[in-house]
């Protein structure tokens, strides 16, 4: 098989993502860190460094300059732009708890507290109603041109963001150019796809939504979850409130996840009689249900390197039991024939555009830090260094249009670099857990709630 040349394979890639591009005459130092280098993950550290520090201080002096309410954060702690004159002085900028976006009020409130966080001038918002729903105040923004979109915890507090057009984009374009760097020289815009999440289109759940650009970088993508999710409805789900409406609604689940499994089934058979090339991109939870059917049914597939696979948002399978990673791969290549090197999972969160993915050789999660810094914080939230166990942070220099500094609720470890390929940037541990206390999160686990009835969960 010959192998496609880096550049040309990147440039077929980036035909695909013009789109998501802004004019280059437009570009920030953030910009210039993202689109500009062709391969995020191995730019040489020093080089890396140079956009890193120029990016994340361009957004610090930003969002001081833009937003009052951070840079009344910012003074509580004593730190402005000019105190950051070194790739050192990086680690001093005030970080936000990922708990702060949770801590909005209800109705006309809730606009006025986005406003506020966001950065910058906000288009022209009109909200019908003296008592506007969730859902109105976030589909008010996204009609004036906005894409605010939200996560959900076991609490059933959504965490909210205002991102602007720019800001969701380049989330996407991050994603995408992750994958296809990782998967090199494998991706292929004539492949087919599943998507194993909410319908981008009619969902604000960021997870569903920011995986609007599989569609445009694979030629026909399937969906998993076609139907409109409400934040109401997302909440009951989450929180596992009691009651008639929930009760109904699992219902609906069960019925619903009863066809979607067999559903998947049916188009795996199809590509595999076709000897199509696949992607399945999503919720681990929804492909370990499928192939634990098959593997109840004794069945298996065999895709080889014809089938590609892309996880992210958690690996509960019931409500007390995790899957390790590896064990995951494992399933993957007995039933669907697909080889580690082809299934890599991405770690990411609704307040971040910066995804950390698995490197094929190792499987470890590789940060694009042209943009994007992790950091692992102490008990104190003071900076640890490598190979220490924290509390896991970061600073993404793309978030344009509210602070992106960041200091999360689930703790990983920090390497300097991958023990396994010879990328230079800094990894995580493949295993990411939740601090003890804070609640489960993330797009796997809001899926896998919604189908959970079904499987038994």
């Amino acid at each position: 098989m010959t192998t496609r040349d880096f550049g040309d394979y990147m440039d077929e890639v980036e035909s695909y993502l013009r789109g998501y591009i802004p004019p280059k005459n437009t570009w920030t130092p953030a910009d210039e860190a993202l689109y500009g280098p062709r391969n995020l993950f191995t730019i040489p550290v020093a080089d890396a460094e140079v956009m890193q520090f120029k990016a994340i201080r361009f957004a610090f002096d930003r969002h001081y300059t833009n937003n009052t309410m951070y840079r009344g954060f910012c003074q509580e702690h004593g730190v402005s732009p000019d105190d950051i004159k070194t790739i050192e002085d990086l680690d001093r900028i005030p970080l936000i708890s990922d708990r702060f976006f949770k801590e909005y009020p209800a109705g006309r409130d809730m606009a006025t507290w986005l406003a506020n966080v966001h950065t910058g001038e906000l288009p022209r918002i009109v909200i019908k109603g003296q008592a506007p729903t969730f859902d109105e105040v976030v589909n008010a923004f996204n009609a004036a041109g906005m894409a605010v979109a939200h996560s959900s915890g076991t609490g059933g507090r959504h965490t909210v963001i205002p991102r602007d057009r720019r800001t969701f984009l380049a989330a996407e374009y991050a994603a995408a150019k992750s994958a296809a760097i990782m998967f090199y020289p494998e991706w292929d815009h004539a492949a087919y796809g599943y998507l194993l999440m909410p319908n981008p289109r009619k969902t604000n759940v960021f997870a569903g939504k920011v995986c609007g650009v599989y569609f445009d970088i694979i030629q026909d993508v399937q969906v998993a979850i076609d139907r409109e999710i409400s934040a109401d409805v997302m909440q009951i789900v989450m929180s596992g409130q009691k009651g008639l409406r929930s009760t109904v609604i699992r219902f609906i689940n069960r019925l619903a996840s009863a066809r979607l499994v067999d559903r998947i089934i049916r188009w795996l058979e199809y590509h595999a009689k076709a000897k199509n090339k696949i992607t399945l991109v999503g919720a681990p939870y929804l492909l370990w249900a499928v192939m634990n059917k098959l593997q109840q049914r004794g069945r298996s597939f065999d895709f080889g390197e014809q089938g590609a696979i892309v996880t992210g948002g958690g690996w509960k399978i019931f409500e007390n039991e995790r899957m390790p990673v590896a064990d995951f791969r494992r399933q993957v290549g007995e039933v669907l024939g697909i080889q580690d090197q082809y299934c890599l999972d991405v770690y990411g969160m609704v307040e971040g555009n910066g995804w950390m993915i698995h490197c094929p050789e190792g499987h470890y999660l590789h940060a694009p830090y042209s943009y994007y810094k992790p950091l692992v914080l102490d008990e104190e939230y003071k900076p640890l260094g490598y190979g220490q166990w924290g509390r896991f942070a970061f600073l993404d220099a793309v978030a344009h249009s509210y602070p992106g500094f960041i200091v999360t609720g689930d703790t990983a470890r920090l390497l300097q670099r991958c023990p396994v390929c010879d990328r230079p940037g800094p990894v995580l541990e493949p295993e990411i857990q939740r601090v003890s206390g804070e609640e489960m999160r993330g797009c796997g686990e809001e899926v896998r709630r919604m189908v959970a009835a079904d499987m038994g969960g």
